[in-house]
């Protein structure tokens, strides 16, 4: 089956009534999102835009983050901005909250959206059965891959939200979503650390909100469950006949709704966790799945 056709029979999104949006009470807020020009936290962006959010797109490349946030700009008209950071780099993120701070104010809302996995810590066979390639298998794996995308995901996690957060320890209110993965709840094959550290970026999550639970600020995670991106596509699609891989089935068979996910489908969460109608609720990580995390495979 085509990819695009797993895709295009969607139904169209919820649609929001004005008093549940004048329930949310975002407008006016400052957001920072890091990964902001992906195809996850630019949708998001322009779902917190929509709400009235001033809203700041940090990304390590600069034009793809001015890009995002001119669109924004344009067909909103919301204030947006795109700037270079390096989640990695504390200096490129202190630089950068200086100049949010300039333009917009306190930030109120940081989402931890920078991440993802590499080739090089992911094995090629999913079960070793003996007779294969050692370096095809777990023995095959580069710690250098490793380090690549513990750094990414739980350090791209650890230091925004230590820049980002003085913000809403002074005001004493603020609010803090990072970006899991279902494979932090199960451990997907293949992929040994970007599972790894997804658990971590869940554990982290809870820590931080018992560690900020008396200054105001909330601390929750969003776990998507199976979207095409620019990291999966090369696991799921076969670059050359544009068909499912057999991983690709495996997946859509084992999703109840027998599709992947859009990143407009994770916007209702995240808005619901950005605004006040989830003031109680901290701790949390939310599975956005289309059922995978229910289904038993039988």
């Amino acid at each position: 089956m085509k990819i695009k056709k797993i895709t295009d029979d969607l139904h169209e999104g919820y649609k929001l009534t004005n008093q549940e949006m004048n329930d949310l009470n975002l407008k006016g807020k400052v957001a920072v999102i890091t990964g902001g020009a992906g195809i996850i936290c630019s949708e998001m962006a322009k779902s917190l835009s929509q709400q009235g959010v001033k809203t700041a797109i940090l990304d390590l490349n600069r034009d793809a983050a001015v890009r995002v946030a001119k669109t924004i700009e344009k067909e909103i008209k919301s204030q947006c901005i795109g700037l270079a950071a390096n989640v990695l780099d504390k200096k490129s993120l202190e630089d950068a909250k200086d100049e949010i701070n300039r333009i917009f104010g306190p930030v109120d809302i940081l989402v931890n959206g920078a991440g993802g996995n590499s080739p090089a810590a992911t094995t090629k066979v999913e079960k070793i059965e003996g007779s294969e390639d050692p370096a095809d298998t777990f023995f095959g794996l580069q710690i250098e891959g490793f380090d690549k995308v513990f750094d990414l995901n739980v350090k791209g996690t650890i230091i925004p939200t230590m820049v980002f957060a003085v913000d809403m320890v002074k005001k004493r209110s603020g609010v803090i979503i990072n970006i899991s993965s279902m494979n932090s709840y199960r451990p997907l094959t293949k992929i040994a650390a970007y599972s790894a550290a997804k658990a971590s970026v869940n554990n982290l999550t809870q820590w931080l909100a018992v560690h900020f639970s008396k200054t105001g600020i909330r601390v929750n995670a969003i776990a998507p469950g199976f979207l095409l991106t620019n990291q999966n596509r090369f696991l799921l699609v076969d670059e050359k006949t544009g068909e499912s891989t057999p991983r690709g089935r495996k997946i859509i068979n084992n999703t109840p709704m027998e599709r992947y996910g859009t990143a407009e489908e994770l916007t209702g969460t995240l808005l619901y966790l950005a605004s006040d109608l989830s003031r109680f609720v901290t701790g949390v990580v939310i599975p956005v799945d289309g059922g995978f995390s229910a289904y038993s495979g039988v």
